[in-house]
């Protein structure tokens, strides 16, 4: 019989392979038919592609009660950064792509995000609350250098005095500082910057295209010289793999300038619980059957537990813990222990600025 044949990793990308996505009523996997078991040649990298996104609107709402911001703007679907454990793969899946590579290498962009949120702000039944940027897939990946999407939804944002807060593992945010800082005096802005950890070795695989983690600390520091509040995000926080480093962090962030701080224990729903387990495997296996079993202790016995008020922190001997060390770490340090700044930006500034006559309206 042909034998299955192990996911190889790839440079440059988080994810082993391509599992199947949880709406396809077909199961393929790569096996070994003999031909080519003496090959020993890397597999060839896989190329980065984009497509445009058809969206119709681009601001998106939730009121969930975990989450301190009621409407969002992703300018892109899938995320170059490649980080294994990332809890947006499987919205990959709605569009009949696999949550593992295909998550990372075919990307969706909003080329029209900024005419489109133009549009949104200025209905006459829009209300303004905070806009969270890049809450599902990174705002500045690697892809942001070339289109700009992100600078041009700032620029749009800016223009209307409208609040933001933008969360990213990107050193690419220092960009825009030129719009940043002066939204940041007139009390429209807070940045949250997700560190990790400090271990360029870990950081390489485990997110391979995100910022490393030196560079991270330089945005903080940039970003907080220019006067833009910094919140430092401890995520995930992934048992017996990174979680001992969670103090460092915060005193590393904190002497870069981050003014507050929150963490979140490491999710791991649908797909993501085999590209995790895979991931442990292949780069960590003398810890994997470990750090899979304290998530379990802290999800009800499962690898994720979608339920609000745990989901985010988890429950148990070991969350407990957990959160008592940022909390005592914050405490310290003189952070505050959660998304400070956010309920505090100002939604009275927020005005319809004049359009342009000399350009005819697509609307």
């Amino acid at each position: 019989m042909d034998e299955k044949l192990p996911d190889v990793p790839r440079k440059g990308r988080g994810a082993l392979g391509n599992p199947t996505p949880r709406f396809d009523r077909h199961d393929r996997h790569a096996v070994d038919d003999g031909w080519d078991s003496h090959c020993d040649e890397d597999l060839p990298p896989l190329r980065t592609t984009v497509l445009p996104d058809t969206a119709r609107s681009v601001i998106s709402r939730n009121d969930s009660p975990d989450i301190p911001f009621e409407q969002s703007v992703n300018p892109y679907r899938g995320c170059e950064h490649g980080c294994t454990y990332c809890y947006a793969r499987p919205s990959h899946a709605y569009l009949g792509l696999s949550p593992g590579l295909d998550f990372e290498t075919r990307l969706f962009a909003k080329f029209d995000a900024p005419e489109l949120l133009e549009r949104e702000l200025r209905s006459r039944s829009y209300q303004c609350r905070v806009i969270a940027l890049g809450t599902n897939t990174d705002c500045y990946q690697p892809i942001e250098r070339e289109h700009r999407i992100t600078r041009r939804v700032l620029e749009v944002l800016a223009a209307f005095g409208h609040p933001l807060m933008i969360t990213t593992k990107s050193a690419l945010v220092t960009r825009d500082i030129d719009i940043l800082a002066p939204m940041a005096e007139r009390n429209l802005v807070t940045v949250c910057l997700s560190v990790t950890t400090l271990d360029p070795a870990l950081s390489r695989t485990l997110e391979p295209r995100a910022s490393a983690p030196h560079r991270r600390l330089a945005a903080i520091r940039d970003l907080s010289r220019a006067g833009i509040p910094v919140c430092v995000l401890a995520s995930p926080m992934i048992p017996a793999l990174n979680d001992m480093e969670l103090e460092a962090i915060l005193a590393a962030s904190r002497e870069a300038g981050a003014v507050s701080a929150a963490y979140m224990l490491v999710r791991l729903p649908h797909e993501v619980k085999e590209l995790m387990a895979d991931w442990l495997e292949t780069h960590r296996p003398d810890r994997a059957r470990h750090v899979l079993s304290l998530i379990q202790q802290s999800r009800g016995g499962r690898l994720n537990d979608p339920r609000f008020g745990s989901r985010f922190v988890g429950s148990g001997a070991y969350a407990d813990l957990l959160r008592q060390r940022f909390r005592g770490a914050c405490r310290k340090l003189g952070l505050g222990d959660r998304i400070d700044g956010i309920g505090g930006l100002d939604l009275t500034q927020f005005r319809c600025p004049p359009k342009d006559d000399r350009q005819m309206s697509l609307f």
